[in-house]
């Protein structure tokens, strides 16, 4: 089917209402129906703001394929593209997914960095309902902590970018379904079918046997999220509080006056601070020796992360490798 040649007014796209406030922004563009659907509806609401950035992984002989679609869609709508190189290959032992996923937030920041006069901030992401829902199970399979289960936020700074999802609440069908009324056509990229990839067998296993058993589910799920995103910011807010009591290297006679909760949740906020993260073994570990920890000889050398915190003196000192 023959894209059109022009695209028609975006009446049948999910809202974007969440977007009026910004000045020009871009559109994270990877040419598949999620994003190619973003963009339209952007650039036909706001002719001229509208700015987009393609990243080619050159991981699948379709790469040229998404950018020559991106290209050709850019040109039609008049919308300015910058098309960003990278290598996403995973080093041994990382997630294929995950390094592809820190291989795009990188180049899309690069991408607002260096084009434009690197005045560019904001960057908009085409991630729906049915994405926040297989985040919410990946994380529940991984037993993530609030921080997981709180998903994908509407609007997050990375990178010095601000992004913003405007339509986490929207179906991914519902936006193939108006690309597909407004007769504009996108890429499929094959990788989407391989089950071999976690993701993609929870979306094509496991979301349509919860839908069928919940056919709410995308609203529900984005309920708790929020909850679990409210209260990590009640906890961040409370180890704030805590770190400036205990100080920064934590005093460990300060720690122990603390519940075991609240010196776990001060503990993980310094070790961000450090650049550092623990492990729930590991933090349980450190906890104990904490507690432990009465006599002016005690030892405390921990390994954290890809470091280790260590006892000195009065206090404890991260050290990362």
């Amino acid at each position: 089917m023959a894209a059109s040649p022009t695209p028609k007014l975006n009446a049948n796209f999910p809202s974007l209402d969440a977007l009026q406030h910004l000045g020009p922004f871009a559109v994270a563009l990877s040419g598949g129906a999620d994003s190619t659907a973003l963009l339209i509806a952007c650039a036909t609401r706001w002719p001229g703001r509208v700015h987009a950035v393609h990243v080619h992984h050159g991981l699948q002989a379709a790469a040229d394929g998404f950018e020559a679609h991106c290209v050709a869609l850019c040109e039609r709508l008049h919308v300015p593209l910058v098309v960003q190189r990278v290598n996403a290959a995973h080093a041994t032992g990382e997630s294929p997914e995950d390094a592809a996923r820190q291989a795009r937030y990188r180049a899309l920041a690069e991408a607002l960095q260096n084009n434009w006069g690197g005045q560019m901030q904001h960057m908009v992401l085409a991630q729906h309902a049915d994405d926040q829902a297989e985040t919410l199970l990946l994380a529940l399979s991984r037993g993530a902590g609030l921080p997981g289960l709180a998903c994908m936020p509407a609007v997050a700074e990375r990178h010095g970018v601000i992004y913003h999802r405007p339509w986490l609440d929207v179906p991914g069908r519902d936006l193939r379904v108006a690309l597909s009324a407004a007769g504009e056509t996108w890429v499929e990229d094959p990788t989407n079918t391989d089950t071999r990839y976690t993701r993609n067998r929870i979306r094509a296993e496991l979301l349509p046997v919860i839908e069928k058993a919940f056919p709410s589910f995308r609203q529900t799920f984005a309920r708790s999220a929020s909850h679990a995103a409210q209260a990590q910011t009640l906890l961040q807010e409370v180890a704030d509080l805590d770190l400036q009591l205990v100080g920064n290297p934590p005093a460990i006679k300060a720690l122990q006056q603390l519940s075991q909760a609240r010196q776990s949740n001060v503990l993980r906020h310094w070790l961000a601070l450090e650049h550092s993260q623990a492990s729930a073994a590991q933090l349980q570990v450190l906890l104990v020796q904490v507690k432990a920890c009465t006599t002016r000889g005690h030892h405390i050398d921990i390994k954290v992360g890809r470091g280790f915190v260590r006892r000195d003196g009065a206090v404890l000192r991260c050290y990362n490798l």
